[in-house]
């Protein structure tokens, strides 16, 4: 339990380093970290269905963000000349938090079962209560919408948030050129 109040402190400075750095690419890695500690946490809590929705949102987000930053701006060479400076110490940090997130990653990769393994006692009662409790044939279709709706609801809402995300990124209208 206190791996997910370290990743919660960690998704916290995340999100303030996101939100005060003035570097756009670092912001998006900043950013980046905060997605995929909710997933490494999602994992912990042993809602895979929810980690792999967020690994592929997150993957996305931060490609389509990187793709962004990169047609759009450019350095001039005063700037990268004055960054030279800085560069041993974001060089410093970002080996720190990769590390760390290397870390974290071994120690989540280690909380999961051997594959062919049972992940929950809840799946037999799934099983059990699947036609009695639910009423439909198909136990698959009666876990998601019924056991777990609220799970689904939250997926369908990182789905459609994140789409309407690139929406907003790629209109045409709106835009000067």
């Amino acid at each position: 339990m206190i791996e997910l109040y370290l990743f919660l402190v960690f998704m916290i400075v995340a999100a303030i380093i996101a939100t005060e750095i003035k570097d756009l690419l670092a912001a998006v890695i900043s950013l980046g970290a905060v997605g995929f500690s909710v997933a490494i946490m999602f994992i912990l809590v042993q809602a895979p269905d929810l980690a792999i929705v967020q690994i592929v949102v997150e993957v996305l987000t931060i490609v389509i963000f990187v793709a962004v930053i990169f047609r759009t701006t450019h350095i001039d060479e005063t700037i990268g000349k004055k960054l030279a400076g800085s560069h041993i110490f974001s060089i410093v940090t970002f080996s720190f938090f990769a590390l760390l997130f290397i870390i974290a990653i071994i120690n989540a990769l280690h909380e999961i079962p051997a594959f062919g393994n049972a992940t929950m006692r809840v799946a037999s009662e799934y099983i059990r209560l699947g036609l009695p409790g639910a009423g439909g044939a198909n136990l698959v279709a009666d876990v998601i919408l019924d056991f777990r709706a609220l799970d689904t609801l939250g997926e369908a809402t990182v789905l459609f948030t994140s789409v309407i995300g690139v929406a907003a990124l790629i209109r045409s209208v709106g835009r000067t050129k």
